[in-house]
């Protein structure tokens, strides 16, 4: 018979033979993982110098599954998907150097063919065309025709539609100062903290305040008389015949999509003033699409029927997939 002391002492003898054992069939295993995955290696090796497909990188997870397929056969297919998988990334990594080269080469090219137009004539050309084009803006603010655009819409119209208005509203701009007679712009029922003056301040910044156009709070009626204002809306039932030098039109600043059925019919009757729609159907064969245009189209064509009274060529401006072409002979 033993002491209890005896029986521990002898059981934590077992416990650490047992350890013991384990650290070394741990460490045991670990050289043979080893020579199996450096054997795998070899056999990649020789199979790749006896020209099969086999990829030139493969990882040690690939290499265990490589260990791992059950037959011969197997373990090829394995290593033509990974051959095949390389091969693609190579080439992707290629078309992707080549389309980088070309961008490269293209940028050069556009520098260099950019590079005459920064010569010293050209620039002062821009400067003295510049200086032409404010120089007309600036007569047109005294002697010029007036063109009022309506900026009270901004409560019918999403955020996003108020910026596309800007947008619009700042080519309508671009055009007229370029033009040969151009209007003298007011922006009427304009408010200071307005969507439209923080879109507008977005694209103009500093320049919003040199701009020749006349800005203004108050509505067109308070200061022009009514019965030289005409309201141009596509739901008027009387068609504009010819362009009048005397009256001073009127566009709604929204855009396309925004433009509910009769909102500025209603506005410009609510006032009081005449309407009048483009004659699109008249000299237009209309296919399809509302006959709402934006407002730098809208521009386009006051200015061509400005300078020329030509409405055929005023009405080039209207978009071509709206309509198939001109009639023969204007509709009356």
């Amino acid at each position: 018979s033993r002491s209890p002391s005896e029986k521990l002492d002898l059981d934590a003898w077992k416990e650490v033979m047992k350890s013991g054992l384990q650290e070394v069939s741990a460490t045991a295993s670990e050289p043979k993982e080893t020579s199996a995955l450096a054997a795998a290696r070899e056999i990649l090796e020789m199979w790749r110098l006896a020209g099969r497909l086999v990829p030139e990188n493969v990882t040690e997870e690939q290499l265990k599954t490589f260990i791992e397929c059950p037959s011969k056969s197997a373990k090829k297919k394995f290593l033509k998907f990974l051959y095949l998988k390389e091969l693609h990334k190579k080439s992707e990594k290629r078309k992707t150097e080549e389309r980088r080269e070309r961008r490269l080469e293209m940028q050069e090219s556009t520098s260099k063919a950019e590079e005459p137009k920064r010569n010293p004539f050209l620039c002062l050309w821009t400067s003295s065309m510049d200086k032409i084009y404010n120089w007309r803006v600036a007569q047109s603010m005294i002697f010029g025709q007036p063109l009022v655009f309506d900026m009270s819409y901004e409560k019918d119209m999403s955020d996003r539609e108020v910026a596309n208005t800007v947008r619009q509203l700042v080519l309508s701009e671009s055009c007229n100062r370029r033009s040969v007679d151009p209007f003298h712009i007011h922006f009427c029922n304009f408010k200071d903290d307005s969507l439209y003056y923080k879109e507008f301040i977005k694209h103009y910044r500093e320049a919003w305040g040199k701009l020749l156009i006349t800005v203004t709070d108050q509505c067109y009626t308070d200061i022009f008389p009514k019965n030289k204002l005409v309201y141009l809306t596509a739901d008027s039932p009387k068609v504009m015949k010819t362009f009048d030098h005397d009256k001073i039109y009127i566009v709604g600043s929204m855009v396309d999509k925004s433009i509910k059925t009769g909102v500025s019919l209603a506005q410009a009757k609510r006032l009081g003033l005449e309407t009048a729609a483009l004659p699109l159907e008249k000299y237009l064969l209309w296919s399809r699409g509302a006959k709402n245009l934006t407002l730098d189209q809208m521009m386009h064509i006051l200015l061509t029927l400005k300078d020329t009274g030509d409405w055929k060529k005023a009405l080039e401006f209207v978009p071509k997939r709206k309509y198939t072409g001109f009639v023969n002979k204007p509709v009356h």
